[in-house]
């Protein structure tokens, strides 16, 4: 597959023509009936950002998405795209466009007729709407495919085209509604890449809506994570998975385990937390004395299979998984059922072997506030 090598080239002879817009919501509510899809949403994509979407199924992330497409209409509240309220305006009025899941491509059509489709639509002559396709098909390295019928394309080849007619009338925001589901893993990796730096490079105001969490993390400046119809926390990726605000968030962004510490004392802006007879040093972030929840990232945890000190917190290896770079196991302890991943160790420890646990003290570890 092509990489869109030629991107940052392009970029800077004008492909990009418009500035690129912010996008606002101020208290946006969407109901159908009796039952709230979107309940008092409010956010602000800054011009030029990729900001994501991101929740489990029903949360309400591909309505918040519509919206701000045109396709459907806010029950309450305001939408501005670059500062102008467009809350009332139809899909058609909005310098929007939107890749779908589905890429929804014309099958009789050509490569080249799908992508030009758009400016054709709009009036452009059968000559200019061609060279407009082509300068976006050559963009995202599909020059030379463009005769041939979207069956003849791979699956990572038609996402291309997608974006390529989604570009092709250059919005002022770019809309994304699980872009890569229907890839393979290795090439939803290379795919989000490659729209990655599209984005960055032509500087454009990209909305990203996905369930997955690893992807939200590498492509996102911003993800807002949504949770039964309302925002759980906005942040940065590293924000969101190392301060997260609530349990919720705490065990969606990435894997987690929740388990309760004993926080001794404040000392600025630092807490003693214990857990058994393990201390640990972590930033306060305004909890109180008493009992904590605290989220332990996976490879913060690490185990030990020679003879346990002391006093040290121990466990037993359930389960232990060898994926390659890296082992994950299941353990047994004290604190509840750990799942935890180490990376470059060669042999994995055997299941039933006794093992001490320590932690990564301030990284990977975080208390929980609210919990």
């Amino acid at each position: 597959m092509n990489k869109m090598s030629s991107v940052h080239s392009l970029s800077q002879t004008g492909t990009s023509k418009k500035q690129a817009a912010s996008v606002q919501f101020r208290n946006v509510t969407k109901r159908y009936g009796n039952v709230t899809a979107v309940d008092d949403v409010s956010f602000t994509i800054e011009p030029g950002q990729l900001v994501t979407l991101l929740g489990p199924s029903g949360c309400g992330k591909t309505t918040t998405l519509r919206m701000i497409a045109g396709l459907e209409m806010a029950s309450e509240g305001q939408i501005l795209i670059g500062g102008r309220d467009v809350t009332n305006l139809s899909a058609a009025d909005r310098d929007v466009s939107m890749v779908f899941q589905s890429y929804a491509l014309f099958p009789h059509m050509s490569v080249l007729e799908n992508v030009a489709y758009g400016p054709s639509v709009q009036g452009a002559s059968k000559k200019d709407a061609h060279e407009m396709a082509m300068e976006k098909l050559s963009l995202i390295g599909l020059k030379g495919l463009e005769k041939r019928a979207p069956s003849e394309l791979s699956g990572g080849q038609q996402q291309r085209v997608a974006v390529a007619r989604a570009l092709v009338l250059e919005p002022q925001v770019l809309l994304f509604d699980e872009p890569l589901s229907n890839l393979d893993a290795k090439l939803r990796r290379r795919v989000r890449e490659d729209i990655r730096e599209l984005q960055q490079s032509l500087n454009l105001t990209v909305a990203y809506v996905t369930h997955d969490q690893e992807e939200a993390l590498a492509v996102s400046d911003h993800i807002i994570v949504m949770s039964n119809a309302r925002i759980a926390q906005t942040g940065t990726p590293r924000e969101l998975y190392e301060e997260p605000a609530d349990l919720f968030v705490a065990d969606f962004i990435g894997d987690a385990n929740i388990i309760s510490g004993d926080l001794v004392s404040v000392a600025g802006p630092t807490a003693q937390v214990n857990i058994g007879n393990v201390s640990l040093h972590l930033p306060h972030r305004n909890a109180r004395q008493g009992t904590v929840k605290l989220a332990v990232r996976p490879d913060a945890i690490f185990l030990d299979d020679k003879a346990a000190p002391s006093g040290a917190l121990t466990g037993t290896v359930r389960k232990a998984s060898y994926l390659g770079t890296q082992v994950e196991y299941e353990v047994d302890s004290a604190i509840g059922n750990l799942f935890v991943v180490q990376y470059g160790r060669k042999e994995p420890i055997a299941p039933g072997t006794p093992v001490s646990i320590s932690f990564a003290d301030q990284r990977g570890v975080a208390i929980v506030p609210n919990a």
